[in-house]
C-alpha cells in the first residue's frame, strides 16, 4: 500500500515537472522572430565607404568660393577626422597661415574652397589617409590692406581697401583722381605677388579705356592687397 502511494506521488510529480517545462518553452522568445519580446537587436551597420565619401564631398562643396582671403582675416580651421573643435588661424602679414602639421602655408588670394583643397592634398601626402578640411572666414579686419598707384594718375600713392569693398583697377584710378592728360589708358599694368614663377610675380594688362568708355566691366580686374598699379604715358601725345 505504501509503495503504491509512493509510485502515485512520483507519477504526479513527473507530470507536473513536464507541464512546467512545456509552459516555459512556450513563453521563451523565438530567436527566428526579430519582433519577439526580449529579442536582441543586431548592431547598426557602419557607414559604407560610399556614404563617407558623400559626406566629405558635401562638406567640401559648401565652402565659399567667392571671397579671396587677405592679410588679417581670421579663419575657422577644422579637420573633421580629428573630431576636435575648430581652431582660429590668422592670415599673417606675409599672407600665410600657420597650419597644424604643415606649418606656414600661403593663403592670401585664395578662396576658402581653394585653400581647403590645397591643404587636403598636403595633409594626405604624409599625415592622413583621408583629410576633410573645413575652412570658413570667422572675421575680417576693417582694412584688407593697401594697393599702390604710380604713373600717370592725378594722386598717386597707396590706397586702403576696406574689407567690405570690391575694389577694381578702374575704381582705384577714379579714387586717385583719374588719369592725367597723357595717360595710356589702354595699357594699365598691375603687378601682383603670387609666390610662383622665377620672380614670384605676375603682371596683368588692363584696358581701362574700354571699361570707362564702353562699360565693359568684364574687362576690369579686381585688385588684391599689395598690388602695384602702373599707368604709363602715351608714346605719342596728341
Amino acid at each position: 500500500m505504501r509503495q503504491l502511494k509512493f509510485t502515485a506521488a512520483l507519477v504526479i510529480g513527473l507530470m507536473l515537472f513536464a507541464l512546467a517545462g512545456t509552459l516555459n518553452a512556450e513563453d521563451a522568445p523565438d530567436a527566428s522572430n526579430p519582433d519577439a519580446s526580449g529579442s536582441t537587436n543586431a548592431p547598426a551597420a557602419a557607414p559604407s565607404a560610399d556614404a563617407s565619401m558623400t559626406l566629405t564631398t558635401n562638406a567640401f562643396n559648401v565652402l565659399d568660393d567667392k571671397y579671396r582671403l587677405s592679410i588679417g582675416d581670421k579663419l575657422s580651421f577644422q579637420i573633421i577626422e580629428d573630431e576636435d573643435p575648430p581652431q582660429i588661424l590668422t592670415v599673417t602679414d606675409s599672407g600665410e597661415l600657420q597650419v597644424p602639421y604643415i606649418g606656414r602655408y600661403p593663403a592670401a588670394g585664395k578662396t576658402c574652397k581653394e585653400l581647403a583643397h590645397a591643404l587636403k592634398i598636403e595633409l594626405e601626402k604624409e599625415y592622413y589617409r583621408q583629410a576633410t578640411v573645413i575652412i570658413a572666414v570667422d572675421s575680417k579686419p576693417r582694412s584688407r590692406g593697401k594697393i599702390y598707384l604710380v604713373g600717370a594718375v592725378r594722386s598717386p600713392g597707396p590706397q586702403d581697401i576696406s574689407s567690405d569693398e570690391d575694389m577694381t583697377v578702374s575704381r582705384a584710378i577714379l579714387r586717385a583722381g583719374s588719369f592725367t592728360d597723357f595717360a595710356d589708358e589702354k595699357n594699365v599694368r598691375v603687378t601682383r605677388g603670387t609666390g610662383l614663377g622665377p620672380d614670384g610675380k605676375k603682371t596683368f594688362t588692363v584696358n581701362v579705356a574700354r571699361v570707362f568708355e564702353k562699360g565693359r566691366t568684364e574687362d576690369d580686374l579686381p585688385v588684391q592687397p599689395g598690388d602695384l598699379i602702373f599707368v604709363p604715358e602715351r608714346m605719342i601725345r596728341f
